[in-house]
């Protein structure tokens, strides 16, 4: 590691956790009988995944560096498809396990952005 770059090990570890929890709500919504009807549903958990997807190779490389660099890039449409699945789901279904999705997801994506905005 080079002198000058912060050890982010403990970060990324911390940021992995957090994603857990997406990558669960993620296989949720995916397998969910009201994914195969809604377009918006099916947009949201894609987005989940794509995030995900973007830190894989990172991660598994021990590239830190790279994991937050792409962390921080995807991080809008994150946000973005936590915020669709907060205002939707509602309207999808009013089952505890929507709601403990949409308050699990909308949790784990605040502390992950806070991460994210605390390293820089």
């Amino acid at each position: 590691m080079n002198p000058q770059e912060p050890d982010l090990s403990e970060t990324v570890a911390r940021l992995d956790v957090l994603l857990s929890h997406v990558w669960m709500v993620r296989a949720f919504i995916k397998h969910s009988e009201e994914a195969e009807e809604d377009d918006e549903l099916n947009d949201v958990q894609r987005s989940l995944y794509d995030y995900m997807l973007a830190l894989g190779p990172p991660l598994r490389a021990g590239d830190h560096a790279k994991y937050m660099k792409q962390a921080k890039k995807k991080l809008k449409k994150l946000i973005a498809a936590t915020e669709l699945f907060v205002e939707i789901q509602p309207e999808i279904s009013s089952h505890t396990n929507f709601q403990m999705a949409a308050m699990s997801l909308k949790e784990s994506v605040r502390q992950v952005e806070a991460i994210i905005k605390e390293v820089g």
